[in-house]
Order: structure tokens, then sequence, then C-alpha cells
């Protein structure tokens, strides 16, 4: 008998995590954990060893904190820590920036949920990306073919940027911390998205980059209130 494809999931809805389970049930693939929060699904990739995770965009990171989790530094580490791990997004967020900046950091497709076409034939397209294969939503594909670069910052300017979001009230010390650097260079790489945004201040950077699209943040505006 084929061994299943261990499917994971971040999402912050519910219903949603069970259209999923509804989706899958009768086909090759499992669901061995779901989260709702982002700082809850590092325990179950590290526990069950998924194949396939199904990512939201712009779930939030906690209960308590309330602020987007920061996916562009989550993805990049997740794939270097479980290097046989494929993510999948589906998500309602449509910004190419974020789309592309997505794709460098390694994620194998990119679904728009109000793609049912795409949706419908979820179980296929997990077994597609387990197997090696991408897949994009039509209009998320035209987003990030080559010679359509939205980017405006580098994906470590991202990464520092969606980082100071979701966690505002840390020290530079603690998020360079997150990241694996020095407080010196994540003090460069907030420096220089600065510059490209046109503004002086990390607050001011936050709501600047939500408002072009460039992180994941459905309300276009950081949730900086605790």
């Amino acid at each position: 008998m084929t061994a299943k494809i261990k499917v994971a999931i971040l999402e912050d809805h519910q219903s949603i995590i069970d259209g999923y389970n509804y989706r899958l049930s009768e086909s090759d693939c499992e669901i061995v954990g779901a989260a709702l929060y982002g700082e809850d699904i590092e325990k179950i990739l590290a526990a069950k060893k998924p194949t396939v995770l199904i990512l939201g965009a712009n779930v939030r990171n906690s209960r308590e904190n309330r602020n987007p989790f920061p996916i562009f530094s989550f993805t990049r580490i997740a794939l270097q820590k479980y290097p046989s791990m494929k993510i999948l997004v589906i998500s309602m967020l449509t910004a190419g920036a974020l789309i592309e900046a997505l794709v460098e950091n390694g994620v194998s497709g990119y679904i728009f949920k109000d793609d049912e076409s795409s949706i419908h034939q979820l179980s296929h397209i997990i077994q597609s990306v387990a197997n090696g294969g991408i897949y994009f939503s039509p209009g998320a594909w035209e987003k990030v073919k080559p010679g359509h670069s939205a980017l405006i910052l580098t994906n470590r300017q991202l990464e520092a940027l969606s980082v100071s979001a979701a966690y505002p009230d840390l020290s530079t010390y603690v998020l360079a911390q997150k990241l694996s650097i020095s407080p010196s260079t994540f003090r460069n790489l907030l420096s220089g998205a600065y510059q490209r945004l046109g503004v002086s201040t990390r607050t001011a950077a936050i709501v600047r980059a939500n408002h072009l699209g460039l992180l994941a943040n459905g309300t276009g505006v950081p949730d900086l209130s605790k």
C-alpha cells in the first residue's frame, strides 16, 4: 500500500481547515496537524515531519500577539531546517510583491482562496508538489513570471521588517537573534529598507510596506497595539 502524503496546515480559520480535511479525506493525503497561530506550527513540523505544509499568508502569531506571523523568515528557515518539505501557500492576498518574495524563498506554489478550480483539485496539487512540482493559480503565476518583478525591498529587508511587525516590543538584539544575524546587520537591513521606502522610522516603514502589499497583513496596516 502506498504511504500517505503527510500534510500540515497553518491557517487561522477553523472552517477553512475543516474544508481542507473534507477535500483530502478520500485521497492519498493525511493531515497530521493543524495550527491556528504561527507560533504553534514549529511544534507540528518537528513532531510530524510533514511532506507538504499548507501555509496561510496572513495568520497571527498567537492568541495574545495579534500581529502578523513573519512568514518571510519562517519560510526560509523552515525550508533550510526541513529540506524535504514543500510549502504550498493558499491565501486571499494577491499582491505580486508578496508572492514573488515567497517564491524566492522557495515555496512550491501559491493558490488564491477564491480559485475554486484549484481548491477542488487540492489533493492532486498536493501530490504534484510533494513529488517536486510547482503550482500557481493562473493570476498568481502572472505576477511572478520573468519580467514582472514587483519587489522594492530585498528578501532580507522584508524579513527584517516582517519580524519587526510581528514583535514590535522586542529589542533589536532579540529580533536579530530570530533571524540568526548580528544586531548591526539587522540595523543595516532596516536602514536600507527605510531608504528604499522613503521613511525614517520602523513604524512608518511597516505601514508603508503594508500599503504597498509587501507584508502579509490582510488589513493593510499593522496591529502594533497589545
